[in-house]
């Protein structure tokens, strides 16, 4: 890994997940930024995930119709037809579910931010840029809180594991802020 300004360059053996992940982004045109668990395994936390989540920011219906257009050619959403996706589904607060087409797993849950904190994490999102392609990543101080506040094994893992990774790069103010918002500065222990 290397840091230049706002930016982690990150070269390493593709995974089939990243694959995935990078082919969807790069049909994105809306801002967007990647949470919680493939946060973590991009980085290189050894761990199984069937989805990854994604904050897309909010546009209209117009705006939406031409990004399904884009991804249609390669992905399918599997919960949703476009009629209900944009109204029934994103509107509400209730994701949407994208695969490549005829395959389940792994897919991406697109979602629009629903409060303060996930439009924080759109505004501030990183820039990393994985094998040369771009991708949107929620600030990992912010991914740490959050992981030990949804506190199960698997997400303090991950919190562990990417408080480790970038010992020493960490915007400390940032991380105690995060800690603080989401309520979790008595489980620091974790970490």
């Amino acid at each position: 890994m290397e840091f230049r300004s706002d930016t982690i360059i990150l070269e390493k053996d593709l995974t089939l997940l990243d694959r995935f992940v990078l082919d969807f982004t790069a049909r994105m045109d809306v801002p967007y930024v990647i949470i919680s668990g493939y946060v973590a395994i991009l980085f290189g936390r050894s761990r199984n995930s069937e989805d990854v989540d994604l904050f897309l920011q909010r546009v209209d219906e117009k705006e939406f119709a031409r990004l399904w257009a884009r991804l249609l050619p390669v992905f399918e959403c599997i919960n949703a037809p476009v009629a209900d996706a944009y109204t029934g589904y994103l509107l509400n607060n209730n994701a949407i579910r994208f695969s490549r087409r005829n395959e389940y797993i792994p897919n991406m849950e697109v979602k629009f931010p629903k409060n303060a904190l996930d439009e924080w994490a759109l505004t501030h999102r990183r820039k990393v840029l994985l094998n040369g392609q771009v991708l949107w990543i929620s600030p990992i101080e912010l991914q740490i809180a959050y992981k030990l506040f949804l506190g199960s094994e698997k997400d303090i893992e991950d919190a562990r594991f990417l408080h480790r990774t970038f010992e020493g790069r960490l915007d400390a103010a940032l991380l105690e802020e995060s800690f603080k918002k989401l309520g979790v500065n008595g489980l620091r222990r974790y970490l």
